[in-house]
């Protein structure tokens, strides 16, 4: 079987994987994600691009392996949530969406023999009302300073919401796996 690298150094994206029980490693591509987000305004557009790119930046140096790269992109209002990194980002980004409805624009590319395959999936998220105690509280517990949208969906962060509508709940952690196990399958990787 052909070595499988994922393009990413993403601790979500690799528990993911692991949960497919199948070899890889991971390796760190060299996007410049925030060039990207200067010149493409869609943001559904701009997932599907900055996936393929970290794949193929892996893949450039590695054509005989099965390369997956994914971007996930948190999407309210016409704008892009991202990582939080600081306490006080993450209350103010919280509040922001609180009470309201937002996009989880998770895209995938998996390259294998020179050919792209390419998944988005898009999650509409209604957050609950929450308090600011509640808020705190959350951050306190979960520590989502590294998740896009201050919240850990794999974690606690699944309390924040009334409602999530998805094909695939997986792709909000950052792997379509069922869109992932098929087309893995079809180029010859034994899953499970």
């Amino acid at each position: 079987m052909k070595k499988i690298i994922l393009a990413s150094n993403s601790f979500s994206r690799k528990s993911q994987l692991e949960r497919l029980c199948i070899p890889f490693i991971t390796s760190s591509h060299d996007v410049d994600e925030n060039m990207e987000k200067l010149k493409i305004a869609d943001h559904e557009e701009l997932s599907q691009k900055l996936s393929r790119m970290k794949a193929r930046s892996v893949y450039s140096n590695n054509p005989n392996a099965i390369v997956i790269g994914g971007d996930t992109i948190t999407s309210f209002d016409g704008k892009i949530i991202s990582k939080p990194k600081t306490r006080e980002k993450a209350i103010k980004q919280l509040t922001e969406l609180n009470g309201n409805k937002h996009r989880v624009i998770t895209s995938l590319t998996i390259i294998a023999d020179e050919t792209e395959y390419l998944h988005t999936e898009i999650a509409h998220m209604s957050m609950r009302k929450l308090s600011l105690d509640q808020i705190n509280r959350y951050i306190e517990i979960d520590e989502p300073l590294e998740s896009c949208g201050s919240c850990r969906l794999d974690s606690l962060g699944i309390s924040l919401f009334d409602e999530i509508v998805c094909n695939d709940y997986t792709a909000i952690i950052g792997i379509p796996l069922i869109w992932t196990v098929k087309t893995l399958s079809e180029i010859g990787v034994p899953v499970p």
